[in-house]
């Protein structure tokens, strides 16, 4: 099985508390916690780049689609979060919320809404995950 990027994501953290450094090919991001939970909020947190990757990859899918139908919708919102349940196993739920400027019609809204569950990170989580773990 090939892997998927190029390069791997790789990560560091020093001595401060949550503290983050996450480099990808082209540059670096830093991540961090909420203060009321001891970080310093000097980037996002975990949950929040995880949710921005699954609104990017929404985002992107459905700009390539209505671009390739020449439809006239200039700019597309998206909101997430997430909820969790722990019953007999944690149960997760991403709540996500599309909206378009422009007058799109019921018919490409119903269209965009398929195009959406289609974009690589939406059918990554729907999908069979499994981490392999080393040290």
């Amino acid at each position: 099985m090939e892997p998927y990027l190029e390069q791997n994501i790789e990560g560091k953290i020093g001595t401060q508390k949550y503290l983050c450094t996450i480099f990808w090919r082209n540059g670096q991001l830093v991540m961090d916690e909420p203060e009321n939970v001891g970080g310093q909020d000097l980037g996002p947190d975990p949950f929040s780049t995880f949710l921005a990757s699954l609104a990017g990859c929404t985002l992107s899918t459905l700009r390539m689609y209505i671009d390739r139908k020449e439809w006239n919708i200039p700019e597309i919102k998206i909101s997430l979060n997430l909820y969790q349940e722990t019953n007999a196993q944690l149960e997760t739920t991403i709540v996500r919320a599309i909206s378009f400027s422009g007058d799109v019609s019921d018919e490409q809204k119903e269209r965009l809404l398929v195009i959406a569950e289609k974009c690589p990170i939406s059918k990554l989580l729907k999908g069979k995950i499994t981490i392999n773990t080393s040290l």
